[in-house]
């Protein structure tokens, strides 16, 4: 190596010196072009500036923020026995106009300003459609054949009974809450369905860091969750097409091409790619037959959805489930889809969302008394339906309240049903903040509801082994 630095040096020199000799050519034979205009150098210093706003520059800065803060919460979360999603949502609430905006509102100008929110908001609605394929894909259907009686009987009940107090609410603060020229039905359906949300994903994130996947409580509060958040996606899209239709006509016909083009989906979509690409997928050892397979269907799912007349997630969410069976296949693909819209993409529709929840919004007790009331009315009605239910189907009252506090979660799918709502028109800023803030709360509590039981049986097993 070091016989050849001597030739390295003297071809670095010869290619400076031609380089050289070539300019001082090209002057002598184009000595107009040599007076020509040159930015000065006192014009480096604004240029620098705009360029710090230039669209894909920003974008970037916005993204390194708000991964960097949504990893810090969330681990931050997890230290404390909360699941680490709680601690990203928070990343974005906090760096929104309610934390950032309030101390150092000249950062929250420089990083949001309202004119470039249009690149993020493409790409938190990707990391959603993402994310909604990795929650289809987690759907047992096998399973929930198995357990369908009684998954079905807690998981309506469970939506029911909010859903009900949901509406009866919206009916007593619909002149308080609702935004301008919104209707009464789509404001009232869309709060019942935000009362009786159960947050699949953060619900399995739960059981699982807790070891209770696979126990008899964790399979039925799956079942019943997965069953509740089809439901509660079918009336989203029967709200959604209310909103989008001009009358019932048009809704019904929105509906029902809906449900055609699932019915299509399951019955001679599925079976085609279980048939044509089973043994390609099964032989594919680097994955990538699976991820284009998935990208194509789920984005061709959702522009199918779009162009129905309802959200594109619900296209996503149906793809997933309309992939072909089997934990080999679904799971390694799941966790390369789930893992990069999880740490790269899902934490830029958090932003998105604390950028929109503005506590700041809140004034005086009436509006605090009506996000207490909201809370309340969540918990009880989610909590006390799940119970009831679990009861009527035999469970003791430990298992039910433990199943209830499990329901109650609602988390990441909660803030995607409220954006919903949020970009429809049919939740102003205001009320918006209220649900976020229910959100937050009511899936914050379930960890301290389940230790709250299991410190209860370990103490009531003690106290039956003293009395051996």
């Amino acid at each position: 190596m070091r016989k050849l630095m001597p030739y390295y040096a003297a071809a670095v020199l010869a290619s400076a010196l031609a380089i050289g000799a070539l300019v001082e050519w090209g002057q002598a034979l184009y000595p107009a072009a040599a007076d020509g205009p040159l930015a000065p150098v006192a014009a480096a210093a604004p240029a620098l500036a705009q360029r710090l706003q230039q669209p894909l520059t920003l974008l970037l800065l916005q993204m390194v923020v708000i991964i960097v803060a949504a990893r810090l919460l969330g681990r931050g979360f997890r230290r404390i026995g909360q699941p680490a999603v709680i601690g990203e949502i928070f990343a974005g609430i906090l760096l929104g106009p309610s934390l950032l905006g309030l101390l150092w509102p000249q950062a929250l100008g420089f990083l949001f300003p309202p004119a470039a929110l249009a690149p993020l908001q493409l790409l938190s609605q990707i990391g959603v459609l993402l994310f909604m394929f990795a929650v289809g894909l987690e759907v047992d259907l096998p399973d929930l054949r198995r357990q369908a009686r009684t998954a079905l009987l807690i998981s309506h009940a469970s939506m029911l009974l909010p859903f009900l107090l949901g509406m009866a609410l919206a009916l007593a603060a619909f002149p308080l809450l609702a935004a301008p020229g919104v209707p009464f039905p789509a404001f009232a359906l869309f709060f019942g369905i935000a009362m009786s949300i159960t947050a699949f994903p953060v619900l399995a994130r739960i059981l699982e860091e807790r070891g209770l996947l696979h126990a008899p409580l964790g399979r039925l509060a799956i079942a019943c969750a997965a069953i509740g958040d089809v439901s509660a996606w079918c009336l989203l899209a029967l709200v959604v097409a209310l909103v989008h239709a001009h009358g019932l006509a048009a809704a019904g016909t929105t509906a029902a091409l809906a449900l055609l083009f699932a019915l299509g989906l399951h019955l001679l979509v599925k079976p085609l790619l279980q048939r044509g690409f089973g043994a390609v997928l099964a032989a594919d050892r680097s994955g990538a037959a699976a991820v284009a397979l998935a990208l194509v269907l789920l984005l061709a799912c959702g522009a199918c959805t779009e162009i129905i007349g309802i959200h594109a997630l619900f296209g996503a969410f149906l793809a997933g489930t309309a992939m072909p069976a089997g934990a080999a296949f679904r799971g390694p693909l799941r966790e390369r889809l789930h893992g990069f819209s999880a740490v790269g993409l899902l934490p830029l529709f958090f932003a998105l969302t604390g950028l929109r929840t503005q506590v700041g919004l809140l004034h005086g007790a009436q509006d605090w008394l009506l996000c207490g009331l909201i809370v309340a009315v969540a918990v009880a009605g989610k909590l006390g339906g799940t119970m009831l239910a679990a009861r009527l189907a035999g469970s003791g009252w430990r298992e039910a309240f433990s199943l209830g506090a499990l329901m109650n979660t609602r988390g990441l799918v909660e803030l995607i049903v409220l954006n919903v709502g949020y970009d429809l028109g049919i939740l102003s800023a205001r009320v918006f903040t209220m649900l976020v803030i229910m959100a937050l709360l009511t899936t914050c509590i379930t960890g301290p509801l389940l230790s709250l039981v299991q410190r209860r049986q370990s103490a009531s097993a003690e106290v039956e082994v003293l009395d051996k």
